[in-house]
């Protein structure tokens, strides 16, 4: 098993922030909106460089993703920033219509994903973000694992053209993929080479996955481990050519377990390899109040039960 190793921890929403402001220096059409929650999308080094690029819409957040759509039509690049329940859910009938159908280049950022909200509880977080976002024609979904990974994701969407869906989280975690990553959208990243299993994993459950396949290793199983930082367009050859030589596999993702990262590789694998697959996932329920190391825990999101998922699968294989 290949070893990774950190030397801090830090929030994904921060990488954000850090790309936010590389993407304005980059390219002087990146402007960037946000639903009254500065300080929580870590905007602020954008505001100060930037602040005649700045738009602050207030708790308005369909009146947001719409003023996005109409600064494209100019040649700018919007980046609207709230959380992944308000830059979702609340604002569907918005993305669809004036973002997704008419294929403006907008840039939905979205923070304080799936239950690592925490305490704000199951009417702040989102567990279906994912599902809807992917099933939007031509929308690109982006769900990075680390701080370096949400910057570098942050600064790739500035060449990307058309809508994309950037979901990160709050909780600080640790930041293992190096600081220079170039970020290839709808490419896979290869952790470690296996041959007994295929371990599918995104954003907070990347580094899960890693931790799973280092107690796999002392029980003798050799897990190949896949960091899916864009689960739409997904890797299809990446994932076929892994599964192909392990014969099993097990998605990991802070999201239902219907509609995200699994059900696309599933939907995958049905068509050109079927083959035997657990899911880590919330099991179809809305999250709860509590820290984020308890809700992981009580909804199965960590590393033990990947281990379990692992041992369950090989035995059907």
């Amino acid at each position: 098993m290949k070893k990774y190793t950190y030397t801090e921890s830090k929030d994904t929403r921060s990488g954000f922030g850090a790309g936010l402001l590389e993407a304005g220096k980059k390219d002087e059409n990146v402007v960037a909106l946000c639903a009254d929650l500065i300080g929580s999308l870590k905007m602020n080094d954008f505001i100060k460089e930037f602040p005649e690029r700045f738009f602050q819409i207030g708790i308005a957040e369909a009146n947001m993703m719409g003023i996005a759509a109409g600064l494209t039509i100019g040649g700018k690049i919007p980046f609207t920033g709230t959380f992944a329940n308000f830059s979702t859910g609340r604002v569907y009938d918005q993305i669809r219509q004036s973002i997704a159908y008419s294929d403006k280049n907008v840039k939905i950022c979205a923070s304080h994903a799936g239950l690592t909200l925490g305490e704000d509880g199951a009417t702040h977080q989102i567990l279906e973000d994912i599902g809807l976002m992917k099933m939007l024609p031509g929308m690109t979904v982006i769900n990075p694992c680390d701080y370096n990974q949400t910057k570098a994701a942050t600064l790739a969407l500035v060449d990307h053209v058309g809508p994309a869906y950037l979901r990160f989280g709050r909780p600080v975690v640790p930041n293992f993929t190096p600081a220079d990553q170039v970020f290839e959208i709808g490419k896979a990243v290869l952790l470690n080479e296996g041959a007994d299993v295929t371990i599918i994993a995104t954003g907070h459950l990347v580094w899960e996955a890693i931790q799973a396949g280092e107690e796999l290793e002392k029980l003798g199983i050799n897990a190949e481990i896949i960091n899916i930082h864009t689960i739409k367009p997904l890797d299809s050859e990446a994932v076929l050519k892994s599964v192909q030589k392990t014969g099993c596999v097990v998605t990991a993702e802070e999201h239902n377990r219907l509609g995200g990262l699994g059900d696309s590789v599933s939907q995958l694998l049905s068509q050109k390899l079927p083959t035997p697959q657990e899911y880590v996932a919330v099991n179809d329920s809305f999250g709860e109040s509590g820290t984020p190391a308890q809700l992981m825990e009580k909804y199965g999101l960590n590393a033990a039960n990947i281990v379990a998922a692992v041992r369950k699968v090989i035995s059907r294989k």
